[in-house]
C-alpha cells in the first residue's frame, strides 16, 4: 500500500531578469530552501533525500546547490527535463515518500539563464527538440526569432485558422496574467497592460507580441514533501497540502504524426496527463478551484484550457475573453502571473507553481488569494518532451484519526 504524500512547506525567490541580483546559484537555492524549511517548521537535518532540478547549469550542480544549506550526506539526485524539470523533481520527491523510501524529502529547482539559452538550431543536429523542429521547418521554415517563439507562434496561427481565434483573445491571456502578477511581489513583472498595449507592443514572431511571451529569468523554488505519519507526529497536520495524484507523460507518435503544430507543442501530452490524474483521483476538472498552468506563450494557455477540459477544442480564446479564468470566474488560472509575467527560470518553474498553489490552499496568498480554494491543479510542460500534472488538496488532516479525503 502506498503512502499518502503532503507538501509541508514551500518557498521561492523573487524571479528576476538574468544577472539582476549578481549572486551565485547556491545563494538562490539557499534562499528558496530556507523559506521552504521554515514554512514547514523543520530543519535541513530532517531531510532524507533531495531532487534538484536545473537545465542550463553545470553537471552535478544539485550537490553544490545544497552544500551551503547543509552537508548531511543525503542522496542528491540531479534532474533535467527541460521546462518540466521543477515538477519532475517534485515527482521524484513525492514518489520516494509514496513508496516508503523516506518520510521527508526536498524538491528544488533553480536557473540562471542567458539570452542564448533558447535559440536552437535547424541544421539537422540531433537535439532534444529535433523532431519538433522537423515538423515546423518542413511546413514553415526556420526564422530569426527564438526557437520556442517560432514553435508556439505557428501553433497560434494554426489555432486562429482552424477555430477563428483572434489576436485580441491571444492578447487577453497576457492582460489577465500581467494583471494577476501585479499582486505578486515575487513576480519578475508587476505592471498591468491594456489590451491595446499588448497588441501594439514589440512583435516577437507571428501574432505573438512581447507581453505574450515568457521572459528569460533567474530564480529558485523548493518544496518539502512529507509522509502522513511524519505530518501527524510533528504537528504539521493543519498545514499539510496533500499531493492527491500526480503523473508524468512523454511524447507519443500523436505529437508528430498529424503535422499539427498544436500537437507538436504538447497538447496530446497534456490531454493524457490530466486524464490520468483525474481518473486516479475521481475528481473532475469542474471540482478544481485554482490552476497554475504552463503559459510559456499566450497561445499555450488557450491550448491548455482545451487539453485540460476547461472548454471544448477551439473554445479557449472565447473562454479567456469571457473572464471565466480570472477572479470572479469559474476558475482562477495563473494567479501568480504565470510564466508570462511571474517569469520562467526553467528549472524552477514547476516548483514555483507548487509554491503558489500551496500558499493558495493554505490561505496564505495575500492579495492573490482565491476565496475558498480547496482543490488545485498544476500543469508543467517541457518540449523534448515531458508533461507533469499534479492535483493538490487543501489541508484536512486534523487528528490521529482525521480523514484527509474531506473536501
Amino acid at each position: 500500500m502506498s503512502e499518502r504524500t503532503f507538501v509541508a512547506g514551500a518557498g521561492m525567490t523573487k524571479f528576476d531578469k538574468p544577472g539582476a541580483r549578481q549572486v551565485p546559484y547556491p545563494n538562490l537555492v539557499g534562499e528558496a530552501v530556507g523559506q521552504a524549511l521554515a514554512h514547514a517548521g523543520i530543519s535541513y537535518e530532517q531531510v532524507q533525500r533531495a531532487a534538484v532540478g536545473y537545465v542550463f547549469q553545470p553537471s552535478a550542480a544539485g550537490q553544490r546547490a545544497l552544500y551551503d544549506v547543509g552537508l548531511t550526506g543525503i542522496p542528491v539526485i540531479n534532474v533535467n527535463n527541460n521546462c518540466a524539470t521543477g515538477s519532475t523533481a517534485l515527482l521524484l520527491a513525492s514518489e520516494w515518500v509514496r513508496g516508503g523510501l523516506a518520510d521527508v524529502t526536498l524538491a528544488v529547482g533553480f536557473e540562471q539563464m542567458t539570452k542564448s539559452a533558447l535559440q536552437g538550431s535547424p541544421d539537422g543536429v540531433v537535439t532534444t527538440v529535433d523532431r519538433h523542429l522537423s515538423v515546423m521547418t518542413a511546413a514553415h521554415g526556420f526564422g530569426d526569432a527564438p526557437m520556442t517563439a517560432q514553435l508556439f507562434s505557428h501553433a497560434a496561427t494554426e489555432h486562429m485558422q482552424r477555430f477563428g481565434t483572434t489576436v485580441e483573445q491571444l492578447a487577453a491571456v497576457a492582460v489577465k496574467n500581467h494583471d494577476h502578477s501585479a499582486r505578486n511581489p515575487l513576480a519578475q513583472f508587476q505592471h498591468r497592460y491594456t489590451l491595446e498595449q499588448v497588441l501594439n507592443d514589440k512583435p516577437v514572431h507571428g501574432p505573438l507580441t512581447r507581453p505574450q511571451c515568457s521572459p528569460i529569468s533567474d530564480g529558485a523554488a523548493a518544496a518539502v514533501v512529507v509522509s502522513e505519519r511524519f505530518a501527524r507526529e510533528h504537528g504539521l497536520a493543519s498545514k499539510a497540502v496533500e499531493v492527491v495524484a500526480q503523473t508524468l507523460v512523454t511524447d507519443t507518435s500523436a505529437s508528430f504524426q498529424s503535422g499539427s503544430m498544436i500537437d507538436v507543442v504538447g497538447a496530446p501530452m497534456t490531454r493524457r496527463a490530466v486524464a490520468k490524474v483525474l481518473d486516479a483521483s475521481g475528481i473532475t476538472i469542474d471540482d478544481i478551484d485554482v490552476i497554475e498552468l504552463h503559459d510559456c506563450f499566450s497561445i499555450n494557455e488557450i491550448i491548455t484550457y482545451e487539453a485540460l477540459g476547461l472548454c471544448a477544442e477551439g473554445e479557449g480564446g472565447k473562454l479567456v475573453q469571457s473572464g471565466a479564468t480570472s477572479y470572479g470566474g469559474r476558475w482562477v488560472v495563473n494567479p501568480s502571473g504565470g510564466l508570462i509575467s511571474k517569469g520562467h527560470p526553467l528549472g524552477a518553474t514547476g516548483l514555483a507553481q507548487c509554491a503558489e498553489l500551496t500558499w493558495q490552499l493554505r490561505g496564505e496568498a495575500g492579495e492573490r488569494q482565491v476565496e475558498g480554494a480547496r482543490l488545485a491543479l498544476a500543469h508543467n510542460l517541457g518540449l523534448g518532451g515531458a508533461c507533469v500534472v499534479t492535483l493538490y488538496r487543501a489541508p484536512s488532516l486534523t487528528t490521529a484519526e482525521g480523514n484527509a479525503n474531506d473536501r
